[in-house]
């Protein structure tokens, strides 16, 4: 099993880098924003999911190790296969798809390319909960709360460390008081 790639990206080709390891040539299908942080003659190190089948071996090649979960957590819903997931994942970066799945934003999931709406539903309904959200920064996410735009705010984040999604813990918290102490709107989150 292939874990990692270290090499000089040799060239581009139609969706692919092949990454020169020591003079042998490695093929590797990529995300969109992958392939552009990718310039040729550039050393850079890539995290591999192989797919072995009858009558190929393909290499999918993640500049992220998250955004290569990401891809395998994909690969985990009926229906999806590697090339489906990885045109999810070239729709936007990483954090853009977590945010969409998690929100359940099947119009955005839909707009990869062999995905319709049935399947953008199901990647929602079985990964929403499971995609994680600790690392990306709820100030730009575009989550809505009411009217306002969810700033980064410690009662949400604590909330979410606790297994709530960033939506079910804004609206444990939507009418509760702001201005109260951050320690009190989680307890009287957690009561409502």
């Amino acid at each position: 099993m292939i874990a990692t790639l270290n090499g000089v990206v040799s060239e581009h080709l139609k969706g692919m880098v092949v990454l020169d390891v020591r003079g042998v040539g490695y093929g590797l299908q990529v995300t969109t924003e992958d392939m552009g942080r990718l310039a040729s003659g550039q050393t850079a190190k890539l995290y591999v999911y192989e797919h072995i089948r009858e009558q190929a071996h393909d290499l999918y090649g993640f500049v992220s190790l998250d955004t290569k979960q990401l891809f395998e957590q994909l690969l985990d819903v009926n229906g999806v296969g590697p090339k489906m997931a990885l045109n999810i994942l070239s729709i936007g970066n990483g954090s853009e798809v977590r945010i969409a799945i998690a929100g359940g934003d099947t119009k955005f999931i839909s707009q990869a390319q062999g995905v319709g709406k049935r399947v953008a539903e199901r990647v929602v309904v079985e990964l929403k909960d499971k995609v994680g959200l600790e690392g990306v920064d709820l100030s730009t996410t575009g989550i809505l709360q009411g009217e306002s735009l969810l700033m980064k705010d410690e009662a949400v984040e604590a909330l979410v460390s606790l297994g709530y999604s960033p939506q079910d813990a804004a609206t444990a918290l939507q009418n509760i008081d702001s201005s109260l102490p951050t320690e009190e709107r989680i307890t009287l989150a957690l009561r409502g």
